[in-house]
């Protein structure tokens, strides 16, 4: 933030801008409220794409690997961040280049497009082919849906709509803070006019996404519904708000004013609506008993296999036990998260169920040989097939196809960057 503030301001007024923009209200309410960390580390990409984004005009091709690196970075932090990151590139993109009018700008941003997806592939290509095995729909489920989370909506939901109102009422006053500074930043408007035109544009579609007649963008416009909460276009209004604000109030009371306004609307949220973070120390003691006794924590529903139910599984069920009437004597050698060994000794043909979720990725041997698993009906668990006597079964996570290509392809694409700064390097060398 520092940096790309320096382009217009002062040593200090750029400190305080990257100060501000550090401790905004909306990275209160992520740190206090959602601890919602990876999405609080992908908020210091938005400046290095704005800042990269401006330097595209003049700079051109030089701009593709960093910016390939900032979007690369964004979707190894946090996947709803790098949707919307990704919009505002389309969105600023577009701007200028209708502005300045160069095809070319359009072309760099293109190609470091694909550079950021091809250096994210390892993670990519995964999320994307391993998505037939699970109901990633259920990500946007009720309570998850756009349409639950738009500016003081109101849900069936006590909970969900105290935080609604303590987040809507930070976007409020971020909203009219931009609107006011944006009226009194007359000087910098002449001076930066694309610039200026170009973060108030910004401002102006993520404020309106948060609103509920933008419901048919959120779902025609690609992933955009898994960004799930309109308001997390905070992120990138909070950037604007904290430019607006340094520049616009050059004295310091103005700014401290602006400051204690914030902290204000944060403490009406903490006193009146909902305390933040709402686990006690209880809850926390119940997690880590949980981990620490291997039960193990409650997921999600929207990254279990195809046919399964958590909530349908015995907590205190063992690892192993048998699904018929065969009796067994049941030895557990090694149950680690990519490998499992089992000694099973049968008295007939049968099966064993594991407290483990079939995924295709799981390769199984029972006595050297490969072997078809299923599952049970209803809870999803797998069901391994023994015959009688002593069985050995082995359970390896493997590496399916679209890792090891996602990988090569990340590989390849992070020695092309490295051969790239080694060639700038040389080239700057010989210049001087």
């Amino acid at each position: 933030m520092f940096l790309l503030a320096r382009r217009w301001l002062a040593r200090p007024d750029a400190m305080f801008a990257a100060v501000l923009y550090a401790l905004n209200p909306y990275h209160v309410v992520i740190i206090y409220w959602r601890s919602a960390f990876a999405e609080l580390l992908a908020s210091c990409l938005v400046p290095l794409l704005l800042l990269l984004v401006l330097r595209a005009v003049d700079e051109k091709w030089r701009v593709i690997v960093p910016l390939g690196l900032v979007l690369a970075a964004a979707w190894l932090t946090n996947a709803p961040a790098a949707v919307m990151i990704h919009y505002s590139l389309a969105l600023l993109i577009v701007f200028l280049a209708w502005r300045k009018k160069p095809f070319q700008l359009l072309l760099v941003t293109g190609a470091a497009v694909a550079l950021g997806a091809c250096l994210a592939a390892f993670y990519l290509l995964p999320a994307i082919y391993e998505q037939r095995w699970i109901d990633i729909t259920q990500a946007v489920s009720p309570g998850s849906r756009p349409q639950d989370s738009f500016l003081f909506i109101h849900t069936t939901d006590p909970d969900h709509d105290a935080f609604n109102h303590i987040i809507s009422w930070v976007a409020v006053l971020e909203m009219l803070v931009i609107a006011v500074t944006a009226w009194m930043s007359k000087l910098w408007r002449k001076a930066q006019r694309d610039s200026f035109v170009a973060l108030l544009g910004w401002a102006g579609a993520a404020s309106l996404l948060m609103f509920p007649f933008t419901l048919f963008l959120w779902n025609i416009l690609p992933k955009m519904q898994y960004m799930q909460f309109p308001w997390r276009w905070l992120l990138c209004l909070s950037l604007i708000f904290s430019l607006f604000v340094t520049v616009a109030l050059p004295r310091w009371w103005q700014r401290g004013a602006v400051c204690a306004l914030s902290i204000a609307v944060i403490l009406m949220g903490w006193t009146r609506l909902q305390a933040p973070w709402w686990d006690n120390a209880g809850d926390l003691r119940e997690m880590q008993d949980n981990i620490a006794t291997g039960a193990g924590y409650e997921g999600v529903d929207e990254y279990l296999p195809l046919g399964t139910d958590s909530i349908a599984i015995d907590k205190d069920a063992r690892k192993v036990t048998v699904d018929g009437p065969a009796r067994a004597n049941i030895d557990v050698l090694r149950w680690d998260a990519e490998s499992k060994e089992l000694a099973v000794e049968m008295s007939a043909p049968d099966q064993v169920a594991l407290r483990l979720f079939r995924y295709p990725a799981w390769k199984v041997e029972v006595n050297g040989h490969e072997v078809e698993t299923s599952a049970r009906p209803g809870t999803g668990q797998m069901l391994v097939p023994v015959g009688a006597g002593m069985n050995r079964v082995r359970l390896t996570f493997v590496r399916t196809w679209d890792r090891t290509v996602g990988g090569w392809i990340s590989l390849c694409s992070v020695t092309a960057v490295i051969c790239w700064f080694l060639w700038r390097r040389r080239v700057k060398y010989s210049a001087t």
